[in-house]
């Protein structure tokens, strides 16, 4: 299992500062692009810390079971930036 993050996500990096594998991405205001949204988690980089989730001020990161059901499609939304 790994977090995901949604769309509440202000991308103020501190999860990424955070993460203990670097599985967050981008990692920095200066490596995001233009047109992103929100920062993504790497399912298969994850050690399931939540390091991330501690941190975020914004409560946009979840633990994938605990995606509420409106939310679910941001772990598919995650997964597939690392694709």
């Amino acid at each position: 299992m790994a977090y995901v993050i949604t769309d509440a996500c202000i991308m103020d990096f501190l999860c990424a500062a955070e993460c203990a594998t670097a599985a967050i991405a981008p990692a920095s205001a200066a490596d995001a692009a233009v047109g992103i949204s929100h920062l993504f988690i790497n399912p298969d980089e994850c050690i399931d810390c939540g390091n991330c989730a501690s941190i975020c001020p914004s409560g946009a990161i979840f633990a994938e079971d605990e995606l509420p059901a409106e939310k679910a499609h941001f772990a598919g939304k995650n997964k597939a930036y690392f694709n």
